[in-house]
């Protein structure tokens, strides 16, 4: 799937070490507790066995000849026969190791065969993901601790509290977004159409599309259905109407602001650049407020009837808004956009199989799912067998990501060169940034909270908060920087670990594969559904946006955990000496922290945190 919330840009290969040897394993979760057979060593020993049942028989003639004569007399009669069922059990022996040397080879070389990621044309697979590496891990003292915490945990029953939101006070805010206004002082007569062509993948479009909804009841516009510009970053020339419902859409919004599906007949063949309709992110700064929309927009609105958004994403700030716009983002955000029924359909089939039963269904089921989910036992598994939860996971470990924050992860001068090679291909705008500025060192940087959790650190803080080993987990977002040798840590402590690439069939896959967009709204289904949603990066799109649905439809019953970068970075520094109770104690305190109910701040995004009277209510 597509990376959500980190710089873009084509990915030609870089510049590999040569000391890095070559063929590296790409991630696979369905290898996750696999034991491999010892193959040369299994052959041998069976050798050995073969050999000692033979020495044993000539054993076994010889010491016959010294009883009678009978005995003797049939045992030469029938040596031939002996010898042959040997011989026969031997060749047996011989053919078996010989098969499952042939498996053990196959099994290695799948295990070892890169997997096509949604994001990454074929021709842009980096060269650092085709490199084999020796195991990472910056923190061995404490992953022996986690590993014997999980151990003596394991047999003991584990806190429902892990499961749950830690303050009542959540359950208080209920959604109404979608309440009934008045339609007092809309004007009949519109001032014209606009047209928004949205860049970035499926959750930059999501905060696009809602941001001009708004944009066009601001300026008494009619709002033709967005487009999605294709990128050569995410590779996906899906429509709104390939991921959205467009009906639904238009139906939601129609007491508030217009949507078409096109332009009127004579507007279509105006030139719009020629005309001055064309606005682009050059025109608005960032977070633009309503004055300046005003200001720069609806002139050429008035004038030319019709506007242009292009490239058009993050350009609307949160504050200051009227009221009522802010409701209308919610409106769009929460309400009118839903998926297709083809997205519904094989997103349903994955959260079964996550679940691997079907459960009660929660109101998330219901807005994400639609009439796809049911309520009856499932036929496909033992639900007498099947975990009752999953934990839903988006590690943001991808090698843009890593390259771009200018961090260390312990892979030495070779991880150090490799990084350098990526920025300079990919980001050369910060290698001239960081050459007229004063340099932050990779340590300082890490004790500031700016570096990505790595695989390791994230299963760390799993074990500090009280997740038992055998967690079932879905793991969201795309391929991890390192392979295995960065996973390995992780695995060690959570070994269930699944992604819809092992969930579901390659049939069912086959829809969606080469559309990133599509692939990234079963990630976003599978997170938004899950017991406990945990992230890595709080700046991601995916996490900010999943975790405002969790809140808004989540009852109170759907927690979010969010480490805080900062503080972690405090604890894990002191990995040569802090002991295991006190580890836990301070990550959990950390989760709850991040855990309290608070009302959207200002100038916060109203997606991720929709706890706020433009968007919920409150109980008393």
């Amino acid at each position: 799937m597509g990376k959500q919330g980190s710089p873009r840009s084509p990915r030609p290969e870089p510049q590999i070490d040569d000391d890095l040897s070559s063929g590296t394993k790409d991630y696979d979760p369905s290898n996750v507790g696999r034991r491999m057979p010892g193959g040369d060593n299994h052959l041998n020993s069976k050798m050995l066995l073969l050999h000692g049942l033979r020495n044993d028989s000539v054993k076994y003639t010889t010491c016959k000849g010294s009883f009678v004569g009978k005995k003797h007399l049939w045992l030469r009669k029938d040596v031939r026969s002996i010898i042959f069922v040997f011989a026969l059990m031997g060749f047996f022996l011989l053919l078996d190791s010989f098969l499952v040397s042939i498996f053990d080879s196959m099994v290695l070389q799948n295990s070892s065969a890169i997997r096509k990621l949604p994001v990454l044309k074929e021709e842009d697979r980096d060269a650092h993901l085709m490199k084999e590496k020796a195991p990472v891990q910056m923190y061995d003292r404490l992953l022996k601790l986690a590993k014997g915490a999980l151990a003596e945990k394991e047999f003991k029953p584990e806190l429902s509290t892990l499961w749950k939101e830690p303050y009542r006070q959540v359950a208080a805010w209920k959604p109404c977004a979608d309440r009934k206004v008045s339609s007092l002082g809309k004007y009949k007569k519109g001032n014209g159409y606009i047209v928004v062509s949205a860049n970035g993948g499926l959750n930059q479009q999501r905060v696009a599309i809602c941001n001009a909804v708004a944009v066009a009841s601001l300026l008494n516009a009619t709002l033709v259905l967005p487009r999605f510009l294709y990128s050569n970053v995410w590779n996906d020339p899906s429509q709104f109407g390939d991921i959205y419902q467009e009906e639904h859409f238009m139906d939601v919004l129609k007491d508030e602001v217009k949507v078409v599906k096109e332009l009127p007949s004579h507007l279509k063949s105006l030139d719009l650049e020629a005309i001055g309709s064309l606005i682009t992110d050059a025109d608005l700064v960032k977070e633009a407020k309503p004055i300046d929309y005003i200001r720069v927009v609806l002139p050429l609105l008035l004038r030319n009837r019709v506007v242009h958004l292009l490239g058009y994403g993050n350009r609307l700030g949160f504050d200051p808004l009227p009221s009522e716009l802010q409701r209308l983002r919610c409106k769009c955000n929460f309400h009118a956009l839903k998926f297709v029924p083809e997205i519904q359909h094989v997103g349903s089939l994955l959260v079964r199989r996550i679940r691997k039963y079907d459960a009660a269904l929660s109101t998330l089921d219901k807005q994400l799912l639609g009439n796809f989910m049911h309520s009856s036992p499932s036929k496909e598994h033992d639900a007498a067998r099947s975990p009752s939860k999953y934990l839903a996971l988006h590690l943001r470990f991808e090698i843009d990501m890593v390259a771009y924050s200018l961090c260390e992860f312990g892979g030495g001068e070779s991880e150090k060169k490799e990084l350098q090679t990526y920025r300079e291909v990919h980001f050369p705008l910060l290698i001239e940034r960081l050459k007229n500025s004063k340099p932050v060192s990779p340590r300082e940087l890490r004790k500031l909270g700016r570096c990505p959790l790595t695989p390791e650190e994230a299963g760390l803080v799993l074990a500090g908060i009280g997740f038992k080993h055998g967690t079932y987990i879905y793991l969201a977002g795309s391929q991890i920087y390192g392979g295995n040798s960065r996973m390995n840590s992780f695995t060690s402590l959570y070994p269930n670990l699944v992604t819809k690439e092992t969930l579901l069939t390659p049939s069912e896959l086959a829809p969606f594969q080469n559309f990133s967009s599509k692939l990234a709204a079963l990630d976003f289904i599978a997170c938004a559904t899950a017991d406990v949603f945990a992230m890595t990066d709080s700046g991601s799109q995916l996490s900010s946006l999943v975790s405002g649905f969790r809140t808004y439809y989540g009852g109170g019953r759907a927690p979010t955990l969010r480490p805080n970068k900062k503080r972690l970075a405090a604890i894990l520094s002191e990995n040569s000496t802090i002991q295991w109770n006190s580890f836990e104690d301070r990550v959990k305190k950390m989760i709850e922290e991040g855990q309290r109910v608070h009302v959207r701040r200002f100038g916060r995004s109203i997606y991720r945190q929709p706890r706020c009277q433009q968007c919920m209510c409150k109980s008393h």
